[in-house]
């Protein structure tokens, strides 16, 4: 198998990052200054073990790429850019005659709940990959990854429902990658549990880090309490199953902890990082907005998500810095909602 990983930030780069160290076929796809630095210097890989830099083939597109039979495509992007990062490969010539679309597999190791069915519409054979995996990539062709003694935790299973030879193939060999992979015929319950964590993390880049020390801490994790609660609720009254947390306990174990790298903490998740690199977008529309949609549809309200959703678009399109609101500060936008 060859890995063609859409999207090299902080969870494909690491996910490309050590299927390389382990010894298999990985191409790298990425973009802009990032694109760049990898193509020229190769990819600076730090963990709490060690620095690397990895030499691997690295693309800007599909166009670049002659496509075969044997590719399994890992899309990695945040699920606002999946539609176009979907379009790009689906209808690509492979090896054969066909389509990446009709013969090639799409796993979505990604947050939120939405990519998998946005690719049905496009590929035959779609798989869901819940990602528990701390990472953090800030600058081009630099990635840290702070998850000692596994990298992650990665659950696989076909979509909606399943197992079959692909994922199982896919699982051992991120097992080999350091990774926790277990297959699961219900992935999309892991992947529902993830979305309920989540739902903070507009709070975390919105009012700034936990670690980060401050009079409004109490707010914030009461925020993310009642973030959660109202995500619960929604799922519950949408007959939506997902994992409980014992569950997501017991499978993670105390196998992927979080440890310095470089003598650092992680300084945030993903939504943080968004801000802090000041992409213009954030993810916060499939995850606090993935439950403000199905309260809609259910009649359940989600004033808090709503909230959030709103205002971490307004940060990311007005690239505010990250940990510009305190918590106090939302809680009182709350209130006057």
């Amino acid at each position: 198998m060859r890995y063609i990983i859409i999207g090299a930030g902080a969870v494909g780069g690491t996910i490309g990052a050590r299927l390389l160290r382990a010894g298999h076929d990985v191409v790298l796809v990425a973009r802009g200054a990032h694109y760049a630095a990898l193509r020229d210097r190769g990819l600076r890989f730090a963990t709490p073990a060690d620095t690397v830099t990895l030499e691997a083939p690295v693309v800007a597109g599909p166009e670049e790429l002659s496509l075969r039979a044997d590719d399994v495509l890992i899309l990695t992007v945040k699920t606002q850019d999946s539609v176009a990062a979907l379009d790009a490969w689906a209808w690509q010539p492979v090896a054969g005659g066909r389509t990446a679309a009709e013969d090639l597999p799409v796993f979505c190791a990604q947050n939120g709940v939405a990519s998998e069915r946005l690719a049905l519409r496009r590929f035959r054979n779609v798989y869901g990959v819940c990602v528990w995996l701390p990472a953090t990539h800030l600058e081009p062709g630099v990635i840290e990854a702070q998850g000692t003694p596994m990298t992650g935790l990665l659950p696989v299973g076909r979509y909606p429902a399943g197992i079959d030879e692909t994922a199982s193939k896919v699982a051992a060999d991120l097992a080999h990658s350091t990774f926790l992979s277990p297959v699961s015929a219900a992935v999309m319950r892991y992947k529902y549990r993830k979305l309920l964590g989540n739902l903070g993390n507009a709070i975390e880049a919105l009012c700034g880090p936990r670690s980060a020390v401050t009079e409004h801490s109490e707010t914030a994790a009461e925020l993310r309490n009642r973030a959660r609660e109202e995500g619960a609720a929604v799922l519950d009254a949408a007959g939506i199953d997902y994992a409980s947390r014992a569950e997501q306990d017991e499978m993670r174990a105390d196998q992927v902890r979080l440890e310095p790298v470089g003598g650092a903490h992680r300084s945030g998740g993903s939504s943080w990082q968004s801000l802090t690199r000041g992409t213009g977008s954030i993810e916060a529309d499939y995850l606090n907005g993935e439950i403000v949609l199905l309260g809609r549809e259910h009649g359940i309200p989600a004033p808090l998500n709503e909230l959030l959703q709103r205002l971490a678009n307004q940060f990311a399109r007005h690239r505010r810095a990250p940990g510009s609101i305190t918590a106090s500060e939302m809680a009182l936008l709350m209130q006057q909602a």
